[in-house]
């Protein structure tokens, strides 16, 4: 008997997002039941009756997706659902919260490959400048980044106390150091991009935090990324489609959010098609992001 792929998509907030909803389903799951509302406190029971209402030669054929908008709280329901597991019942997850680890992965994959192509060179020791980092997508990124060797700055948009926070998050749960900069005033963003080889931008979507004028300060400047592709550009002058052309105004070449997104959307299709063709069930989580990010990305 062919048994219904099944995926339970968990999130803490009030509603699971449609553009997960429809990423799994075209990916090829049966049947994708949302949970919304649920706490840390929730993951184990409902692994429980996920892993138990099927013979164990079917977990391959159950995932449980983790939704949200933090990424501490994702990956501490990740370990609470690793830990929920009773073996041989056992079931795969996936943990993507507002699709920040796919989105993180395919911009960190896509400034690394254009560092190589253009600069021959690695993210080892380069200096990366994280706008929008008090956010979901700007965490992660940091975390990668950071763990690929390069010296990263956090900016916060609202002064250093935020920012500082999540750097001794970052250290504590991954063993990387992140320096925490105030972002809060122009002058200030300028001092935090003057010795940047790589500028990431992941904040607010229509929001613009770095100028043309900044980035004219930014002598040291080989790459711009930004997520963002509602008017206006978090980084001026980069174009929502650039992939790897020059930066006007600088010597910088400039990666835009379409590019960005055609990896971050084959990314997260990729990793739930992995769990449905897996022989035995995983767990996957942004590293595993990053790694298939790497592959796709041009």
């Amino acid at each position: 008997m062919t048994r219904k792929t099944i995926l339970h998509m968990l999130t803490p907030l009030r509603q699971m997002s449609p553009f997960d909803v429809n990423m799994a389903l075209d990916a090829g799951y049966d049947a994708v039941v949302p949970y919304t509302d649920v706490g840390l406190s929730d993951v184990g029971n409902l692994v429980q009756d996920a892993i138990f209402s099927r013979p164990p030669d079917a977990g391959v054929a159950t995932g449980i997706f983790l939704a949200g908008k933090d990424a501490p709280t994702a990956l501490d329901m990740l370990d609470a659902a690793r830990k929920a597991m009773v073996p041989p019942f056992e079931i795969s997850v996936f943990a993507d919260p507002a699709g920040s680890f796919t989105t993180a992965a395919a911009m960190v994959a896509k400034v690394e490959k254009a560092l190589a192509r253009h600069y021959d060179r690695t993210l080892a020791d380069v200096s990366v400048a994280i706008f929008g980092a008090t956010g979901v997508v700007g965490y992660c990124t940091a975390v990668i980044a950071a763990k690929e060797g390069a010296r990263v700055t956090i900016v916060g948009h609202d002064g250093l106390r935020r920012v500082e926070d999540i750097a001794s998050s970052i250290k504590e749960r991954f063993g990387v150091t992140v320096t925490p900069a105030d972002g809060s005033d122009d002058a200030k963003k300028g001092a935090a991009i003057e010795g940047a080889n790589v500028l990431l931008a992941a904040a607010k979507a229509g929001v613009q935090v770095i100028s043309s004028a900044q980035l004219r300060n930014a002598p040291d400047l080989l790459v711009a990324a930004d997520v963002n592709a509602v008017p206006p550009a978090g980084i001026e002058g980069l174009k929502v489609n650039a992939n790897g052309e020059p930066l006007e105004g600088t010597r910088a070449i400039g990666i835009g959010p379409l590019s960005i997104g055609n990896v971050k959307y084959k990314t997260q299709s990729g990793l739930f098609v992995r769990m449905l063709k897996a022989e035995k069930p995983i767990i996957l989580d942004f590293q595993d992001a990053f790694s298939l990010a790497r592959d796709l990305a041009k």
